[in-house]
């Protein structure tokens, strides 16, 4: 079992839902949040509550800083069809990773204190799988 350092990370994404998915540059970090409907189904004689499991809600986050020579994340955001995004955990290993369509928002943040920094999230728009 490997284990591997953050600074490997990649986001590709496209910018319209039939355009070729590139690298976004200068992105930070990525979160990935795969959690799972349960509803609860305790009957009156079991021993404690008890649950079945539903459908997986995908959904994430991503932050990173400005580059002027980069537009995919705000041209993804204002696409009206869902856009496909690739999530790799590291560059070291390339066959690892989660993808999918899915609907991105963007925002900017500029402050006197700091660097101008970018940050999107963004929900399936489709089935998403992972290799």
């Amino acid at each position: 079992m490997a284990r591997y350092h953050g600074q490997g990370g990649r986001v590709y994404l496209s910018t319209t839902g039939a355009g070729t998915a590139v690298q976004a540059v200068a992105l930070s970090s990525w979160s990935l949040n795969q959690p799972t409907d349960r509803v609860e189904v305790t009957a009156v004689e079991d021993g404690n509550k008890t649950y079945v499991q539903g459908k997986r809600d995908i959904s994430g986050q991503f932050s990173g800083f400005w580059d002027d020579t980069d537009d995919a994340l705000f041209d993804a955001s204002e696409s009206t069809t869902a856009v496909k995004l690739y999530l790799y955990p590291s560059a070291d290993a390339p066959t690892k990773y989660w993808y999918g369509t899915a609907w991105v928002d963007a925002s900017i943040e500029v402050g006197v204190d700091g660097a101008v920094s970018i940050s999107g999230s963004f929900q399936a728009a489709s089935t998403w799988a992972r290799q």
